[in-house]
């Protein structure tokens, strides 16, 4: 059977952690969480730590695919991502994917996003609010135009045929991510998720978009910023004069 596990990075998700790890574990598929906290003061890794002994102690089939890596300090989404890959592929999962905790990503479209990969051949499914129009719920207006546009932005420089290139649910293929030198990877904020697919397609991975609904957040605070905007705008730029090679 095949392996897959989700990760998801968080920083202050006390309210969303416990619903978001019961609702994938509630989807049928044998998915396994790794949760990879950057020392949220709000108690979100005590959390899972108290949910790990009630799976390995209690009845039923969730022993043994609960996972937790701390970190100390806000590290940034990129490094959570990278260090969240490299102990995937250590432990042998042959399908992963990225994930928020406040249920922006419904946890009901993993298995669309695995039949991408798994079914119909894609290296990179990307869970996407633009292939189809616009499919963004509770966003203020000027929040949708800059994402959208921004995605437009990085088509119109990189010549990526990819309509959600800020997107940050998706599920790659291990081969896949065995081929990304993931120590070159230079963007840590949103631009991650836009460097991540540029690679995938640099190396000749087909990527696949499978058109989902985000929702806003209703519990937690956001972590957007402009800074995060900032860094994807010039690091796009960087991005076309790289040289992408695959892992030596």
């Amino acid at each position: 059977m095949d392996r897959k596990v989700v990760i998801i990075p968080t920083y202050n998700e006390k309210e969303n952690i416990a619903k978001i790890i019961h609702a994938i574990f509630g989807i049928e598929g044998d998915y396994h969480v790794l949760v990879i906290d950057d020392g949220s003061p709000d108690g979100t890794a005590g959390i899972v730590k108290d949910l790990q002994k009630e799976f390995e102690t209690g009845q039923g089939d969730y022993a043994g695919r609960l996972h937790l890596i701390e970190r100390s300090g806000k590290l940034g989404l990129g490094t959570a991502y990278i260090t969240g890959f490299k102990w995937a592929l250590k432990e042998g999962y042959d399908y992963i994917f990225e994930m928020d905790a406040d249920f922006s990503h419904n946890p009901e479209d993993l298995p669309r996003l695995w039949k991408a990969c798994a079914e119909d051949g894609a290296d990179l499914a990307i869970g996407s609010r633009y292939c189809k129009g616009i499919s963004v719920i509770h966003w203020p207006i000027g929040r949708v135009i800059m994402s959208y546009y921004a995605s437009v932005y990085v088509r119109t420089v990189l010549g990526m045929k990819v309509y959600d290139t800020t997107a940050g649910f998706k599920c790659y293929r291990r081969q896949m991510l065995e081929k990304v030198d993931l120590d070159r990877v230079k963007m840590y904020g949103y631009g991650f998720q836009i460097e991540m697919k540029y690679t995938c397609w640099k190396l000749g991975g087909k990527i696949q978009e499978v058109p989902v609904i985000f929702v806003d957040r209703t519990e937690g605070t956001s972590k957007m910023s402009g800074s995060i905007f900032g860094e994807a705008f010039w690091g796009v730029i960087g991005l076309k004069f790289r040289k992408i090679r695959a892992k030596a």
